[in-house]
């Protein structure tokens, strides 16, 4: 009965041995590598392959995962460094460099950190573009600096599997002295552009001003030629109406005289009116003298 339990357990234990070995082995050999991701498997300490996304089978105890990287984009911040200008002012500087793993093998095998070695290029780099401007430039070519710091990081890290796809420049910090010298400067602009402002502003008000007083002039002189020239319209056209009236009355008096008894009754009124004027002419003594005349204009016939 001893022998027969010894038998069991030791049964038992090499079973559990099997399935521990069993586990083990399915761990080591079966890998499961993320999106985005690479694995370095090493085969008896030598670099084998490059697992990519999926699943994989390695051999036990021989293949292992040595590294692991990710295929995405990282930043990385560029430390701060004092970086001397060309008109010898010094200005601290810092930046991000973004970067990507596109060779995995090579990343691994070909420089001991991917990481800090583009950093360290790109300081070095901005130390030589900063020196071949001037200070007011460094502001103004910030697109120009980040294209020539990318291309002189991605040439040199193309053996390292990393591919640099961004430089952007964070801060460009001058001495609190040139700080103080750019406000002033600033500030001294400002005031030039805000009296150049006022005096177009002055100048503008006044040209329209006269603009105004010249269009007035012009509509009132318009509107006195205008009354002018309606003024002699309508006197003309009085004239003209005065006239016809009056040709129109001289025409049926002419037609009135030809008429029998005409002449008489023509007579008749223009004595009637120099009779009427003669009472007015004999009350003034000095008139006298013209009255006999009066007489004979009425009647041809009478004597003195």
């Amino acid at each position: 009965m001893g022998l027969f339990g010894f038998e069991i357990n030791l049964g038992l234990i090499v079973s559990i041995g099997v399935a521990i070995l069993v586990v083990v082995t399915v761990i080591n050999t079966a890998r499961i590598v993320p999106q985005r991701e690479a694995f370095i498997i090493e085969r008896l300490g030598k670099y084998s392959k490059t697992l990519s996304a999926g699943f994989h089978i390695l051999i036990p105890f021989i293949d292992r995962v040595a590294y692991q990287h990710s295929l995405k984009e990282v930043a990385i911040d560029v430390p701060s460094q004092i970086c001397i200008t060309r008109d010898n002012i010094a200005v601290e500087v810092d930046g991000v460099l973004y970067l990507q793993v596109i060779d995995a093998a090579k990343t691994n095998y070909g420089i001991e950190n991917f990481r800090f070695a583009p950093t360290q290029l790109a300081q070095t780099t901005m130390r030589s573009e900063i020196g071949k401007l001037e200070l007011d430039k460094t502001f103004e070519e910030r697109e120009a600096i980040n294209g020539a710091i990318i291309e002189a990081v991605d040439k040199a890290s193309d053996p390292w599997g990393v591919k640099i796809t961004r430089y952007e420049i964070r801060n460009i910090t001058p001495p609190r002295s040139v700080q103080d010298a750019l406000e002033k400067q600033m500030r001294a602009e400002r005031e030039k552009r805000a009296v150049i402002a006022e005096s177009e502003g002055d100048r503008q008000a006044k040209i329209n001003v006269a603009e105004g007083e010249k269009q007035e002039t012009i509509k009132l002189a318009e509107g006195e030629k205008e009354r002018l020239i309606n003024e002699a319209e309508g006197k003309a056209k009085e004239i003209m109406l005065i006239a016809e009236a009056t040709a129109r009355g001289i025409e049926r008096i002419a037609r009135a005289i030809e008429e029998p008894g005409g002449k008489g009754a023509v007579n008749l009124r223009v004595a009637e009116q120099y009779v009427s004027e003669f009472g007015n002419i004999a009350k003034d003594e000095n008139s006298k003298d013209i009255a006999p005349t009066l007489l004979e204009y009425v009647d041809p016939n009478s004597k003195n």
